[in-house]
């Protein structure tokens, strides 16, 4: 909105002023008087609304014909209600009065020229622009919330091209437009008016390299669409044509929310009189974005997309494995991408390079990959084969001493919806590792987490991986998908658990029964053997109280009851200071749905079965779960990962729209 105008009557000569529609616009009636005036009358054409602003303790309104009197403390606004059609065809008149009540002592005359100008954003998150009355300026979150929407935009829509479409100055394709956010200007008015005054479209320094505007012109053709806003392109003068109401701009987001950018831009476009000395702003119109965040998706979202590599090592190809997950998704109805060695170069940690997420506007929303900045093998997998049509891409860098292994994704997972003490997190929190409570130790980077932080929308939760050799949180916790009220279970490892099944298989007189039972690499270990080896009883003594740690801060900052953890049997052992797995890590599962994907962790066989497996089924299926226990020992335990580690999923979208929400 344009600061407070006044206008200033005379009674030698006519005034003019331009007035746009529904601007209240002040007049000064006190500047230029007659002598011995001591009240005045206001008349206004049809199409104009007079009005008096006064203190109604202090000043009685007149009756009727009466007339104000001028020694009052009354302001004078007029407003228009249409565009004009013709220059100052609307005319209000103000006639003073002295003593005598019929003899006017001078008149003075406004003539005004309407005009509509406004700037209009999706405000209302219908997917479609309309005319607003409220504040277009301000964001607010919320169901009851306002404010347009930018999706960044990091796909590419154009197969000629190798970079996102963000990185380009020009339109590479008119699907492009899909991906940014529709503005348009009102620019009625008589046309001499336009002749002799500028519409000024401008964005602040500050946003300028957040943003990127395009003006339309109404073609099928690239060439109809130019840039007129964004990186050192502050401002645009509107090429407005003759007869033309409206004119449409396309908006386009360039950066997600950081440590440096709140996500919050502004667009502004201003009614200039250039005829005086210096330029005059009449008038200024502003609009609000917010950049829409990036967002994760936790297991208890439907999956569509399993995404594996091909890899070959001393021991063979992984084609069983392959193939395995080839049966998975059949049973889950999922779409399976190989992603082969040639691209891969024997990089097989597929969840370590990358996150898979999405954007989401009221118009739009597609995927998003993030890509981690572990920088090994896969590294060009997400740029060069994800990259596409609808599908976006973002990553941070890592400078100097670059990344550690808590930087890998597999270091990164998120929860389902939970609530807290009363604070709702409808799209869940990220859960990342870290070395706290220790001091000093390995961190994920400050970018990632950054980044992560900033999107506001799932407030990260850091938590204690730095016990571990690799150091990622999906060796000690999974979240599944239930059929009842809670929705969802965490699962935690648990070498207590494990512990307590083989002392109850002990009793039961099967002290014999041996660990890794059917392995030809391995030796075997029997009940009575691990439960009397005090090394392993000590390293797992340790495990547990890193995991309790975990128990906790996860309870506390997801709100959950003991009822809601599950505890899956799991021993660890202690390399260098470091836990690894001592067999098959059985949280380390992917999850497609009711159907998982659980490392085979080759436990003691009792009866014909393995006492680890039967364990886990009696605790996850009752929840509706099917377990699938999928053979990754050589392929995948031996190299110090697991199943999830070697997969990742592309997951759909929350039905809850995260504008919604209240952070």
């Amino acid at each position: 909105m344009a600061p407070k105008r006044v206008v200033q009557l005379s009674l030698k000569t006519p005034t003019y002023a331009v007035c746009v529609v529904g601007v209240e616009a002040h007049v000064d009636i006190h500047s230029d008087v007659p002598k011995g005036a001591n009240s005045f009358r206001v008349s206004g054409s049809s199409g104009v609304e007079v009005f008096m602003v006064y203190n109604r303790t202090r000043v009685t309104e007149p009756i009727g014909k009466a007339r104000w009197p001028l020694d009052t403390d009354a302001d004078m606004v007029v407003t228009v209600g249409t565009a004009s059609k013709e220059l100052k065809d609307f005319k209000v008149r103000v006639s003073y009065f002295g003593e005598q009540e019929d003899q006017t002592l001078g008149r003075s005359v406004l003539y005004l020229t309407g005009v509509d100008i406004s700037l209009e954003v999706d405000t209302g998150r219908t997917g479609k622009v309309k005319r607003s009355q409220g504040d277009k300026k301000t964001w607010r979150w919320g169901p009851e919330g306002y404010g347009a929407i930018l999706l960044v935009n990091c796909d590419r829509d154009n197969h000629r091209s190798a970079e996102p479409d963000l990185t380009h100055s020009w339109l590479m394709s008119l699907a492009d437009l899909q991906d940014m956010s529709p503005m348009l200007l009102s620019c009625n008015g008589p046309d001499k008016l336009f002749d002799s005054h500028k519409l000024v479209l401008n964005v602040p320094f500050s946003d300028s390299k957040r943003v990127r505007v395009f003006c339309a012109r109404g073609g099928n053709s690239l060439s109809d669409y130019k840039q007129v806003l964004g990186p050192q392109c502050l401002s645009y003068e509107v090429e407005r044509q003759p007869g033309e109401q409206e004119i449409k701009f396309y908006v386009e987001g360039l950066t997600f929310p950081d440590a440096d950018f709140l996500g919050l831009v502004s667009l502004s476009v201003s009614l200039v009189d250039p005829g005086t000395l210096p330029e005059v702003t009449l008038f200024t119109d502003t609009v609000g974005f917010r950049m829409a965040p990036w967002i994760m998706t936790p297991n208890t979202q439907p999956p569509e997309e399993l995404y594996v590599c091909s890899v070959m090592d001393t021991h063979g190809s992984n084609e069983k494995f392959l193939e395995d997950m080839s049966y998975l998704t059949l049973k889950a109805n999922c779409k399976l991408t190989i992603c082969p060695q040639v691209e891969n170069r024997n990089d097989r940690w597929i969840q370590d390079e990358m996150e898979f997420g999405y954007i989401e506007a009221p118009h739009k929303s597609f995927p998003v990959v993030f890509d981690s900045p572990r920088n090994r093998g896969l590294k060009d997998f997400p740029y060069k084969r994800i990259l596409g049509p609808d599908f976006g891409y973002v990553t941070r860098e890592i400078l100097l001493p670059g990344p550690s292994s808590l930087d890998s994704f597999g270091n990164l997972d998120v929860s389902p919806p939970v609530t807290v003490g009363g604070m709702e997190y409808p799209l869940g929190r990220i859960l990342i590792g870290s070395s706290f409570p220790k001091s000093g130790g390995r961190q994920m980077a400050r970018a990632v987490r950054n980044f992560l932080k900033a999107q506001q929308v799932q407030a990260p939760v850091e938590l204690y991986s730095d016990w571990l050799s690799v150091g990622h949180v999906d060796e000690f916790l999974t979240f599944v998908p239930t059929s009842d009220q809670k929705g969802f279970r965490l699962l935690l490892a648990s070498p207590s658990a494990c512990l307590k099944l083989f002392q109850e298989k002990k009793e039961e007189g099967y002290g014999e029964a041996a660990q890794f039972d059917g392995l030809k690499h391995q030796a075997k270990r029997s009940i009575n053997e691990m439960l009397a080896d005090r090394h392993l009883q000590r390293d797992n003594l340790h495990a547990q109280k890193c995991i309790d740690w975990n128990r906790n801060v996860l309870k506390r900052e997801l709100g959950l009851a003991e009822s809601d953890i599950v505890d899956i049997p799991q021993l660890f052992f202690l390399k260098n200071f470091y836990a690894e797995a001592f067999f098959p890590d059985m949280v380390n599962m992917v999850v497609l749905g009711k159907y998982l994907g659980i490392p085979k962790p080759y436990g003691p066989i009792i009866n014909g079965r393995c006492c680890l497996e039967e364990k886990v089924q009696s605790l996850l299926e009752p929840l509706g779960l099917h377990c699938i226990f999928i053979d990754d020992y050589l392929s995948y335990h031996e190299l110090q990962g697991e199943i999830h580690c070697g997969t990742n999923v592309r997951r759909k979208p929350f039905p809850f729209k995260w504008w919604n929400m209240v952070p």
